[in-house]
């Protein structure tokens, strides 16, 4: 059965780019972008940093504005309009809330690269392990 409301999360890699342009040409339906501002003391960092306190949050919120409006630029380029949320948090968690709280019926998301070893999982695809592991939907991981 066809989605009807796609998230992808953006984290400014080109597998995070991939992964909207395929949503975009993949999925006629509604499309949600979405970028999470990572707390320092969170174990990955995926979309900006953020250190409570700290000056540098303008910086991290003005960075994911600009990924999700890069977005919305892209999807205008084929003809279609996205959604934007930016969270604050562990990613995997934002994601899975955000699925949770938008009526998400498919994550496309961008998978980090490299070796199949635990360490290679640990170290370049947590994000993603962790949503296919977890998410209540399909999710599709573009490498």
């Amino acid at each position: 059965m066809a989605p009807s409301h796609v998230l992808v999360p953006l984290d400014g890699s080109p597998l995070a780019d991939d992964a909207l342009a395929h949503a975009l040409e993949t999925f006629d339906c509604r499309v949600t972008v979405l970028n999470v501002v990572t707390p320092l003391d969170s174990a990955m960092s995926e979309g900006g940093v953020l250190e409570a306190g700290d000056e540098r949050e303008a910086e991290a919120r003005e960075r994911a504005d600009r990924l999700v409006e890069r977005a919305r630029e892209r999807a205008a380029e084929a003809d279609r309009s996205v959604e934007t949320v930016v969270e604050t948090g562990d990613p995997a968690d934002a994601i899975l809330k955000v699925v949770g709280e938008h009526g998400v019926d498919h994550v496309v998301m961008g998978g980090h690269g490299g070796e199949r070893s635990a360490i290679g999982r640990r170290l370049l695809g947590t994000v993603a392990t962790t949503v296919v592991g977890e998410a209540p939907v399909s999710v599709t991981v573009v490498r």
